[in-house]
């Protein structure tokens, strides 16, 4: 169960990476007029945003998608992974609040989704699928290891 729970994690962080990587380099590298037109009525939004907000938003979702990822990855670090998670859920959050103030309600479908996402991660790193826990217990079997193969004396 653990396993499952463990590669659902990993998958469902890796779609919101890669989410949040094409989100973020659109908003980061792409002006703001063009930003505007890409995706019609969908992307009306960014006319409410100054350019150096849309490069605020960008980098947010490009840390999110590093924080997601990276720490694991490297080993370093591994608590910022449902930290970033959780900044995932507040800037879905603040998206579905966006849209709502907008009466965007026919886009705001894929923002609900992308924030349930994000809770799950969040969740399950910080619960049950917590890489402390499955690092305390590498630890522990290792050190038990040990004793088993250590000469009595």
């Amino acid at each position: 169960m653990k396993r499952k729970l463990n590669l659902a994690l990993w998958i469902v962080a890796g779609i919101l990476a890669v989410v949040f990587l094409v989100a973020s380099s659109t908003k980061l590298f792409v002006p703001k007029e063009k930003l505007a037109g890409m995706g019609g009525a969908a992307s009306r939004w960014v006319e409410d945003f100054s350019p150096g907000a849309l490069k605020a938003i960008g980098a947010l979702e490009f840390l999110a998608a590093v924080g997601l990822i990276v720490p694991v990855a490297l080993g370093i670090a591994p608590v910022l992974v449902p930290l970033a998670a959780t900044g995932a859920v507040l800037l879905f959050a603040g998206a579905v609040i966006m849209r709502l103030c907008r009466g965007e309600r026919a886009t705001i479908i894929g923002d609900l989704v992308y924030l349930a996402l994000a809770a799950f991660v969040a969740w399950g790193r910080f619960g049950p699928g917590s890489f402390t826990r499955q690092t305390q217990r590498g630890v522990l079997s290792r050190a038990r290891l040990r004793r088993i193969q250590m000469p009595s004396q």
